[in-house]
């Protein structure tokens, strides 16, 4: 037989070469994904915890333009809660005093007016259809506020009788399919009764 001259060999990649080559090639686009998932879910975690850290500071906020105690009522009372009056409306914006939000939850989250959050047009209506959140976007979210009693001397202490300080504590949480909470992120404040002058 007689040998082909090296000009006319055939060059190129054999089958186990190409087959290496896109092993290498699909392991290296698998790890590439894998880091820009990676890259996602932090940066969805991150917006998440943003939007949760502004809904933590406005409920607080909320809450402390409320009065420590209602008209005529006495701050030292022992239980803490709303009035079946105060809760007719889906929202807050019948409680008139920082007690009527001790045990308060709002799952899906709801805005002052009760309505569904990122909605409302801050006087009671809806916004244009174009500047309203998701309707589901807040649906899995919760914030959750206890209103108590602090010991005077040591306001890390619950107090079991009524003093003249409460803690306010805001938390707001991403409820899992399983129940399960994931905190994203806690307000706390105390609040002190000072007695009106006596003439």
């Amino acid at each position: 037989m007689i040998p082909l001259p090296r000009t006319c060999r055939r060059s190129g990649f054999s089958l186990i070469e190409a087959l290496i080559a896109l092993s290498i090639t699909s392991i290296a686009g698998a790890v590439l994904l894998l880091s820009v998932q990676s890259a996602l879910d932090t940066t969805i975690e991150a917006v998440d915890k943003t939007i949760a850290e502004g809904l933590a500071q406005q409920t607080l906020d909320e809450i402390l333009t409320k009065r420590f105690v209602g008209p005529a009522e006495n701050p030292l009372t022992a239980v803490l809660g709303a009035l079946s009056s105060e809760l007719q409306n889906l929202g807050t914006s019948l409680f008139d005093d920082t007690d009527d939000y001790a045990g308060y939850v709002s799952k899906p989250l709801k805005g002052f007016f009760g309505e569904t959050m990122g909605t409302g047009d801050d006087s009671g209506g809806l916004r244009l259809q174009n500047f309203r959140v998701r309707s589901d976007y807040f649906q899995n979210w919760r914030v959750r506020v206890d209103v108590f009693y602090v010991n005077p001397d040591n306001h890390l202490v619950r107090s079991s009788s009524a003093t003249n300080f409460r803690m306010i504590d805001v938390n707001v949480e991403l409820v899992r399919p399983n129940g399960g909470a994931l905190p994203l992120a806690n307000r706390r404040r105390i609040v002190a009764y000072v007695p009106p002058p006596t003439s």
